[in-house]
């Protein structure tokens, strides 16, 4: 259990840093072989994601690849309602959550696995209605990643690569506001719940090898590839966690 946990851990780091999306899995991950509620798993991965986020936006602010002028009214949105999913979270009935998080795993698998239409030119974020908007979709990824404990990206890569943001922009984008929601949602955590420590120290050195190894990949090889890979995953795992709720723990 504790090699697939950490294999697990290094993989989901490299779609962290490879496409945004990826944290998602490690929820189950940590249900299912850490032996973790799912409130402490959604807390625990919630936790780890602030420093995947320092190491992504490290990684992608030196190739270029973040606008702060989009970025920074994400975030702000991330950081208002972060900690506000962290507290209904705890409010939550556990299977509930699972059947959230599940479905929120299929979700993302079939986003990506969703034909992406032709790019034309991409929004700069600078007019005052692509600010609230922004703002706006802080505001849904940072509740989101508080709620589910999944991570901004699983909602604001999706949003805003349908808003006409660049793939590239949006994953930039996705690195700074782990920092923020996790941030915010982990202080909730704090109040609200319970963050295992232990098992996110010994998990979280393999998520940043992970995300370093992916944002390098998302800057020289074109992520179909790894898009298919990780739609994959997602849709596997979010299928079976969505059958075991559903089916045996009634």
């Amino acid at each position: 259990m504790f090699y697939a946990l950490i294999v697990i851990a290094g993989v989901v780091g490299f779609f962290i840093g490879a496409v945004g999306i990826g944290g998602v899995l490690l929820i189950p991950a940590l249900n299912l072989l850490a032996g973790l509620s799912i409130h402490e798993a959604s807390a625990t991965a919630l936790f780890t994601f602030l420093f995947t986020g320092l190491v992504g936006t490290y990684a992608f602010h030196r190739h270029g690849s973040i606008s702060w002028k989009i970025a920074a009214p994400v975030c702000a949105g991330a950081a208002a309602f972060s900690f506000l999913g962290a507290k209904v979270n705890w409010m939550v009935d556990a299977r509930l959550l699972n059947l959230i998080v599940a479905l929120l795993t299929v979700f993302a698998g079939a986003y990506i696995f969703a034909p992406k239409r032709a790019l034309g030119s991409e929004p700069d974020g600078r007019s005052l209605p692509q600010q609230f908007l922004l703002l706006g979709v802080g505001a849904i990824s940072g509740f989101g990643s508080g709620l589910s404990g999944a991570g901004g990206p699983l909602f604001s890569v999706p949003i805003m690569v349908m808003l006409g943001f660049f793939p590239l922009t949006a994953i930039g984008t996705s690195q700074v506001i782990q920092i923020i929601a996790a941030a915010s949602g982990s202080l909730g955590n704090l109040r609200y719940g319970s963050i295992d420590f232990s098992v996110a120290l010994w998990i979280t050195g393999f998520e940043l090898a992970g995300v370093l190894i992916g944002a390098r990949v998302a800057h020289v090889v074109r992520i179909e590839r790894l898009r298919a890979m990780i739609a994959g995953l997602c849709i596997t795992v979010g299928g079976f966690m969505l059958v075991k709720t559903v089916l045996f723990d009634a």
